[in-house]
């Protein structure tokens, strides 16, 4: 029985009113229906500037299809529809919740990410059931003390905010496994983090620490990243780091933690170290499981010191500007130094991330000389067009990062860099993308997750070499089976959180695809039963129902 069954007793319409009234436009009946029997209701890239009522009241007031038909056969029986327990509502202008999120008390993950909170509501307290809170890239100053609350809390995201402290309590988060607090204006951490025994990640990074407490040296975790440019280690207790996050290279800012005598690197995707490495006193230093490819396995294998000498060898043999260069980089603040010289010399990347530029500076560019790029990151700025200067790269680069901007439309820059296998286009305000996108002839993975795309671009469908599609969260209310059957090397398919009403059965032709992912839609089926099978038996049901 329903917990709003319960509530209204013998007569399941008791205490509630009519629903469906106050949405307007924002949010179609169709989607709300289809919330009531999956549980789940994306409203991600809408534009709300805040939460309609009839969102808040979605599990206490009669559904609008009711109004209309008192009718209801067994299966449409709305006082016995599940729950809400999934809210995405992340990509908005929302700029305050209001305690009316107390009315959704069996949610399991609240999606806030990208908008303009300054805080949280205290009824957050009464989340009792939420395992999943994504505050990400808001403005919130201060946290409620009611988050200590939740108590089946797993993950919390809070990176990309203004805090400036955390309050104790923290503690009490028991289940607490993932949390990332890193891009803030944090200058403590609690001690009582050292309590927090289920977590396995802790992100710190970018933020304001001169040092950690003592406590911290009882966190027995998978994942701690802190934050290298300002975070002195003076303590024999805080001398270990360990990096596990698939990590692509190593911070250059890393030389800062002279303190440091562990370090452990091993599993992620690293081709090269930082020479500046080699001057670190370390007494251990783990790289195994990396594609390290400009040191030779038989240093490796000789141990930390012969690593860490072959590292300063390099420094030397490479001559005063690439060491100048090197540590430059390595000891000044990123606020201070606009381009990362050495990530340019070393690693082939220009790198302007993480500065919430509008513009990406003629220095940047003008940096890269004669050297060979093949990576460019322009991620976490507020870019809101493609910079026109990328096209002077358009001749080697093949990795463009650009996620987390502005970016409403796709300009022919982009569409020149013929070369390119990887796009990250993540989390901006695209709705469509230009057909000229057709030359791209290499292109292998894009990322188009959290933006707003009511449909999958058309012009996909043609760049046959694309073997990854990560389309997640977004509103596309449809696929085309056939076209995407010519995509012969697509193997990857992310369609979570999407306004799907319906999966067409013609689909399952598509056996090429390894990974489909479809959780998080509006359709009714395949049934969660089939979709926890994996993509061999989602596509086996879908094929079993193509009209014959």
């Amino acid at each position: 029985m329903s917990r709003l069954k319960r509530i209204a007793g013998q007569d399941p319409r008791a205490g509630f009113k009519a629903g469906g009234r106050d949405c307007g436009t924002s949010v179609p009946q169709g989607l709300l229906k289809a919330a009531r029997k999956s549980g789940q209701l994306n409203l991600s890239g809408r534009n709300l500037s805040e939460v309609p009522q009839c969102v808040w009241r979605i599990n206490v007031d009669i559904p609008e299809e009711a109004n209309q038909n008192l009718s209801f056969g067994a299966t449409e029986r709305w006082w016995e529809q599940t729950d809400l327990t999934k809210l995405i509502i992340s990509n908005n202008k929302l700029q305050s919740l209001t305690d009316d999120l107390r009315l959704l008390p069996a949610l399991t993950v609240l999606d806030i990410h990208d908008n303009q909170l300054t805080s949280l509501p205290s009824a957050i307290r009464e989340l009792e059931n939420l395992q999943k809170l994504n505050v990400s890239h808001n403005k919130l100053k201060i946290l409620p003390e009611e988050i200590t609350n939740l108590r089946n809390l797993k993950c919390l995201y809070l990176q990309h905010n203004e805090l400036t402290c955390i309050s104790e309590g923290f503690e009490q988060l028991s289940n607490l496994e993932d949390l990332d607090l890193s891009n803030n204006h944090l200058t403590t951490v609690p001690a009582s983090f050292s309590s927090l025994s289920s977590l396995v990640r802790l992100n710190l990074s970018s933020n304001e620490l001169k040092s950690l407490p003592a406590e911290i040296n009882r966190m027995k975790i998978a994942f701690f990243l802190c934050v290298f440019q300002s975070l002195e280690i003076k303590n024999a207790h805080n001398s270990s780091l360990i990096l596990d996050n698939k990590l692509k290279s190593v911070p250059d800012e890393i030389i800062l933690l002279q303190s440091l005598e562990r370090l452990d690197l091993s599993n992620n995707d690293i081709s090269s170290l930082p020479y500046s490495l080699g001057n670190l006193h370390l007494k251990f230093l783990a790289l195994e499981g990396n594609p390290l490819r400009t040191i030779r396995r038989e240093i490796i294998s000789k141990g930390t010191q012969e690593v860490l000498k072959y590292l300063r060898s390099k420094i030397k043999d490479d001559g005063p500007s690439q060491s100048e260069s090197a540590t430059e980089t390595a000891m000044t603040l990123p606020s201070e130094s606009r381009v990362n010289i050495h990530a340019i010399i070393t690693l082939k990347i220009l790198d302007y991330s993480d500065k919430q530029a509008t513009l990406i500076p003629d220095e940047v560019f003008d940096a890269v000389k004669s050297n060979i790029i093949t990576s460019i990151n322009f991620s976490k700025n507020q870019l809101c067009e493609i910079p026109k200067r990328m096209v002077e790269l358009k001749e080697m680069v093949s990795d463009v990062d650009l996620s987390f901007n502005k970016l409403s439309f796709i300009s022919l820059e982009l569409c020149v860099l013929q070369k390119l296998t990887f796009l990250d286009l993540r989390n901006n305000f695209l709705n469509s993308l230009p057909e000229e996108m057709e030359s791209l002839v290499r292109l292998q993975t894009i990322n188009l997750s959290f933006n707003r795309f009511k449909m999958l671009p058309e012009v996909l469908y043609r760049i046959f070499t694309l073997e990854t599609i990560l389309i997640s969260n977004n509103q596309v209310g449809s696929v085309d089976p056939q076209k995407m059957k010519m995509m012969e090397n697509l193997t990857t398919l992310d369609l979570q959180n999407n306004d799907l009403l319906q999966i067409p059965p013609e689909l399952g032709n598509c056996v090429n695809l390894r990974t489909l992912l479809l959780d998080g839609n509006p359709f009714r089926v395949p049934r969660a039963a089939i979709l926890m099978k994996g993509t061999a038996a989602i596509l086996e049901y879908l094929r079993d129902r193509i009209p014959t």
